[in-house]
């Protein structure tokens, strides 16, 4: 096909978190200006606008859960607590002037790449229909909350709530309160609940490894230097990065140095848990690492306290009035809290995407979610994912991985804008190949040491994690090899190589 002038290509984003809004800010600065962002909610800000349960906080240090290109010197903590990152969020949508270019209240239901005309329509639960060359899912993989099926829970006549869900108005002083789950969100909201609820039970599926955080307010002296001298800056993050990169080592290579975490863990367990029974049961019997590493202060202190009781027997049934536990006892709860997660592996569901030739992504990943590097899936052409399958960190931070992938979608629409009305659609063989030594590199790391964690999927397959250090990631996705990919014309439906 012969080449013609370049041409700046139209662009649909899938959601407005940190992904999205990134995604966005660079798109602009580099000319694509035809951009819709797509947004379910009335306001912006992803995982940060729903997740306000109290003590909701960041467990990635603020400077470097921040764009390296919009620093922010006036972090209140060395870890943001939620507020300050969704008004960070919010700021860069005012600075780099995103607000026209957002359609919120838009809940995506469907998208279909159009052979014909090489290009994606889009459909919302609104009934609304949007068009684009270019599709991008920036709906992360912490969106769609998981509630366990629970035999009678419908028969409960007190409150339920998820965690990302949280209801504020509902009042939990002098309740009795139920709280099924002990992972990251449970971490944090179950000390500042803790003073206020008559009784709390607290339902323990497995325990979880958790370390002190180092955490504290940054003086004014600390916000003087981050804003007047940027190198300052720009030192304190890089020196956060390297430090956190080389937990790599540890995750993937090298796990016997995980045995000081872990001792570390338990050497604080036994300071602030008083009760033998409580403490036996909060000190995990898998590897540490192998499921999310958990940081917090205030976590066994109140595991301590004597009106929470820590439950570790499976739930047999909810009745009208509360839970009652595999040994047959029945404990009362004026409330139902669920902390139980997200559906990590389930990536862009409950939206139906169809790709070529009519086939839907969920037929394509019915094995397991597959992308290469991440970004790219073969048979949907056009389509781009932040965040996808294997791009997920237990060592640093996301946003310097979604950075990445901001850096090889702009590459891709570079190539691809300089042949009018194509397409390119990755080749299966360098999907195959990719996804293999991802999975290769996995095998032998903590991951694999044999837990069940949210990392994995139905099959017992990672679908989550990046198995290595992020520069190397960074390394892989500095621009497009367009080798990877067959380009074509509208409606040639051949792969015309051009």
């Amino acid at each position: 096909m012969k080449r013609r002038n370049q041409r700046k290509l139209s662009v649909i984003i899938i959601g407005t978190g940190f992904g999205g809004i990134g995604m966005a800010i660079q798109l602009k600065r580099a000319g694509y200006t035809d951009l819709t962002l797509l947004e379910k909610a009335p306001k912006a800000g992803g995982t940060w606008r729903d997740n306000t349960y109290p003590g909701a906080a960041c467990d990635v240090q603020s400077h470097l859960y921040s764009y390296s290109f919009e620093p922010k010197h006036d972090w209140t903590r060395k870890f943001a607590p939620q507020a300050e990152i969704e008004g960070y969020i919010e700021h860069c949508i005012t600075k780099y002037g995103l607000q026209p270019y957002i359609r919120f209240n838009q809940a995506v239901t469907g998208a279909r790449f159009d052979a014909a005309t090489n290009s994606w329509a889009v459909t919302t639960a609104s009934g609304d229909t949007y068009t684009a060359n270019v599709l991008i899912a920036a709906t992360g993989q912490l969106n769609r909350p998981a509630v366990p099926s629970i035999a009678g829970i419908e028969r409960f006549t007190g409150h339920t709530f998820h965690s990302a869900t949280w209801d504020h108005d509902f009042d939990l002083s002098g309740k009795r309160v139920a709280v099924i789950g002990t992972g990251a969100s449970a971490i944090q909201f179950v000390p500042n609940i803790v003073p206020a609820v008559a009784k709390l039970d607290l339902y323990q599926r497995s325990a979880a490894w958790v370390v002190p955080k180092s955490d504290r307010p940054f003086t004014p002296l600390e916000h003087n230097l981050f804003q007047k001298m940027p190198l300052w800056d720009r030192a304190y993050r890089a020196l956060i990065y390297v430090k956190n990169e080389s937990r790599a080592l540890a995750f993937t290579r090298f796990r016997k140095l995980l045995d000081f975490v872990a001792r570390q863990a338990v050497k604080e367990a036994k300071a602030k848990v008083s009760d033998p029974t409580k403490r036996q049961h909060i000190i995990p019997d898998y590897q540490i690492g192998c499921k999310r590493i958990l940081i917090s202060n205030d976590w066994y202190p109140a595991i301590d306290q004597p009106h929470l009781d820590l439950i570790t027997d499976g739930i047999s049934e909810v009745d009208e009035t509360g839970i009652v536990t595999t040994d047959g006892q029945h404990r009362p709860a004026d409330a139902i809290i669920f902390a139980t997660g997200f559906r990590a592996s389930e990536y862009l569901s409950p939206i139906t995407i169809t790709g070529l030739d009519g086939v839907l992504l969920n037929d394509a990943w019915a094995n397991g979610a597959k992308a290469f590097k991440g970004i790219t899936v073969n048979g949907f052409p056009n389509l781009f994912m932040l965040y996808g399958p294997n791009t997920n960190l237990a060592h640093n931070s996301i946003l310097y991985m979604l950075e990445s992938q901001f850096s090889y979608v702009i590459s891709a629409l570079n190539a691809l804008a300089k042949y009018p009305n194509s397409a390119i659609d990755v080749r299966e063989d360098r999907q195959t190949r990719y996804c293999s030594v991802v999975q290769e590199r996995l095998g032998g790391t903590v991951w694999d040491s044999g837990c069940q964690s949210w990392y994995l999927d139905e099959s017992g397959r990672n679908t989550a994690l990046w198995p290595g250090f992020t520069f190397s990631y960074r390394f892989a996705t500095r621009s497009i090899d367009t080798a990877d990919y067959r380009f074509f014309t509208p409606g040639s439906g051949n792969g015309l190589k051009v």
